[in-house]
């Protein structure tokens, strides 16, 4: 990706991480990392307390902002919202607990009060998540269960896209990227190594870094799935398909700069 040679710390993408739950610390960790090596200048990371300190050893360059309590509640919407009126581009959904109503319900009341271009996975995908996002710049990465649990049909997304203005990226072994502007684009390859945990979270890491470096939202989309199936082709040439999410990660810098 192209940027300015004189810019400043911050100017070439600041991107968060909104996530986690009790038994879900890898989640926001894989996506934070993802955004990481996408290149965006600066990675913040909001998750359970409790996984604070792991958080920071994972990377150094993470800026920590654990919820108040445990799992995400009320009370860290404003705190949230604050950190969000700041970035570029958010992360929310990764890891959060999918039978925490209240978590669940905080979750949203973010998604419909932030400023800023929003990524929205795994527990973000709900019923009311599409029109909770209309008039905003939204990212919108289901599985066909979450489509489903989103109350969507798959020959529908033209439609849902279109009519709520995100961009959804429905996940599979052929990936198809559709624009609220009537775009579509189907991206073939991969491989059964990907079904591993932690790369659709790393998916949406890396879309949520290059949209905060001023890629545009249907661009991004295509560019990392393209970029995950890669990873995916070149990992299983040495490791079969025993690799991992952070292989992936691993080998995002040069995927991009093919």
């Amino acid at each position: 990706m192209k940027r300015d040679p004189n810019s400043h710390k911050g100017e070439n993408g600041k991107v968060a991480i909104i996530g986690g739950s009790r038994h879900m610390h890898g989640a926001p960790l894989l996506c934070a990392l993802a955004a990481e090596r996408s290149g965006a200048d600066l990675v913040y990371l909001s998750l359970p307390d409790w996984h604070e300190n792991v958080a920071k050893d994972t990377s150094l360059n993470f800026q920590v902002y654990p919820f108040q309590m445990d799992d995400l509640q009320a009370h860290d919407v404003g705190p949230v919202l604050g950190l969000l009126a700041t970035m570029d581009c958010a992360v929310l959904g990764p890891g959060i607990d999918h039978a925490n109503e209240d978590s669940k319900k905080a979750l949203m009341q973010i998604i419909e009060g932030a400023s800023c271009a929003l990524v929205l996975d795994a527990a973000a995908l709900q019923p009311e998540t599409l029109k909770a996002v209309k008039g905003k710049s939204a990212v919108l990465t289901p599985h066909l269960g979450e489509l489903e649990r989103m109350e969507v049909k798959e020959k529908e997304l033209e439609k849902a896209a279109k009519d709520s203005g995100a961009v959804i990226v429905l996940k599979g072994p052929e990936d198809q990227v559709v624009g609220p502007d009537g775009k579509s684009e189907t991206i073939k390859g991969g491989n059964a190594g990907l079904t591993v945990g932690g790369t659709g979270d790393v998916l949406a890491g890396l879309i949520g870094g290059l949209i905060a470096q001023k890629m545009d939202p249907f661009e991004a989309s295509v560019l990392a799935t393209k970029i995950i199936k890669k990873a995916g082709e070149e990992l299983k040439k040495d490791n079969s398909y025993a690799y991992t999410a952070s292989d992936v990660i691993g080998i995002i810098p040069e995927m991009l700069n093919c």
